[in-house]
């Protein structure tokens, strides 16, 4: 095995138990870089020098003694939404091209301080107002989209440029490109990891989060995140916790939801039947299927938009007049739809969320966990802008993309998305895990549970 090929997990324990220095996993990260990076774009800048360094003060302290903890060492890429200190946050716009951040990030602030080593900023869909990361090229097809709008962290952590990475989600954005690539996702519960000096697309959708190589690694990593920040209006009370998931994979008296509505439908074949193979593999462990009606699935998309539409052309309100012509087109024209939408509109999904909340929490009264498709289809080619499905109805690639995402960022419910197989073009399919507000644990233990039964996957191609 390469260096770059091992998990946060096996880097942590092989830096620890002074097998492999932070130096040597930089150097050969950073070789990798140099090969792949060309062809797959996840990188907007990365600061070799700079990790180089980092690297040599880890290798002091841990030579010393002074072990941090699991990501002490370890390198990792960082959504430029994010804030680094004397670094730009350009959110892969030309509107940012001249912007160089004041202070860290409270995410930012807590990997440093846990010893993790940043290797660069990573490609968003321009302001993650798109659901595919253009400028981006897929793992395990370059023809292929990255997904949106972590993009560029979910093509690092798959193609191996990094050991793991974080991005946002504000309607899918970690768990789309996790999926399409093969990696694992987390978006946390709404207020759980501060979103301080991260860039915005929608105040009240908006989340940070992790995409990893396995389940086990996006425990270490929201172990670090996780916790009260008065910086940030929303984040919830101190929650902070060892989320590491135990070493036996017994599922025994869980109750997991399957849905019979929404989530299978105007869905990929191959999809469909993966996921509900890895929903039978869960009953296999010893939990409890049940099936589940999602409520007011007819509202969802509506919801969806008509709170993150108007909150993203507030946020930009003031360079959309000053400099239009600097966003792209695609961008331009949601946050230019974002002024026809009125106040009553705004209050009325707000209203619905409110609604939708309440009938969700009920709905996880009945079951611990509820397990579906991430996303409806595989990655598409990255000129494809519809889908057709076979009762003929016609759908834009990114509402298919967040429509089986949103839910979770309306309820702002956790939900974790990890690789269960293939399709037969080879690419990867993904299912997520929803659960109850901080129920992260019982989806990592879930999670990791259906990843020990299965065969070790394929690493991405591209890499």
């Amino acid at each position: 095995m390469q260096l770059p090929d091992l998990t946060l997990a096996e880097a942590s324990d092989a830096i620890r138990e002074r097998r492999v220095s932070p130096v040597e996993l930089v150097d050969s990260i950073l070789d990798h870089i140099d090969q792949v990076e060309p062809r797959l774009q996840a990188y907007v800048a990365v600061q070799a020098d700079q990790a180089r360094s980092a690297a040599r003060d880890a290798e002091r302290e841990i030579v010393a003694g002074r072990i941090r903890g699991a990501l002490h060492g370890v390198p990792m890429g960082l959504k430029d939404l994010i804030d680094v200190a004397g670094t730009a946050t350009t959110a892969s716009s030309r509107v940012r091209a001249e912007h160089r951040a004041d202070s860290d990030s409270t995410v930012f602030a807590r990997l440093r301080t846990a010893g993790a080593i940043l290797l660069g900023k990573t490609h968003t869909h321009e302001f993650a107002y798109g659901l595919t990361t253009p400028q981006t090229h897929n793992a395990w097809d370059q023809t292929r989209v990255a997904g949106g709008s972590s993009g560029g962290s979910a093509i690092a952590v798959a193609a191996r440029i990094a050991t793991f990475a974080l991005g946002t989600d504000t309607g899918g954005s970690i768990r789309v490109p996790a999926s399409l690539n093969g990696v694992v996702g987390l978006k946390p519960t709404y207020g759980l990891v501060s979103r301080h000096g991260v860039t915005s697309l929608s105040w009240s959708l908006d989340h940070v989060g992790q995409i990893t190589r396995t389940v086990e690694d996006a425990s270490l990593v929201l172990s670090v995140l996780a916790g009260h920040d008065p910086r940030d209006p929303a984040s919830l009370p101190c929650t902070d916790g060892d989320y590491r998931p135990g070493p036996v994979a017994d599922l025994t008296g869980l109750r997991v939801g399957v849905p019979r509505n929404y989530y299978f439908d105007h869905v990929d074949p191959h999809v469909d039947a993966v996921v509900r193979t890895a929903i039978d593999r869960l009953a296999d462990l010893g939990a409890h299927l049940v099936e589940v009606e999602i409520p007011m699935t007819r509202y969802i998309q509506a919801t969806q938009w008509g709170l993150m539409v108007p909150e993203a052309t507030a946020y930009h309100e003031r360079s959309l007049r000053a400099v239009p012509d600097l966003y792209a087109a695609d961008v331009r024209a949601l946050l230019e739809a974002g002024e026809l939408i009125t106040a009553g509109d705004y209050l009325r999904a707000q209203r619905a969320r409110t609604l939708m909340r309440q009938a969700w929490a009920r709905l996880l009264d009945e079951v611990d966990v509820i397990a579906a498709p991430t996303v409806p289809m595989t990655a598409v080619p990255a000129n494809l802008e519809t889908i057709t499905w076979s009762d003929g109805t016609v759908e834009s690639v990114s509402d298919a993309y967040v429509r089986l995402c949103a839910p979770a960022n309306l309820t702002g419910i956790p939900s974790l998305s990890l690789p269960v197989g293939h399709d037969p073009a080879g690419m990867p399919i993904g299912m997520q895990l929803l659960g109850r507000p901080r129920s992260e644990a019982v989806l990592l233990r879930v999670g990791h549970a259906h990843a020990q039964t299965q065969p070790a996957r394929p690493l991405a191609p591209m890499a």
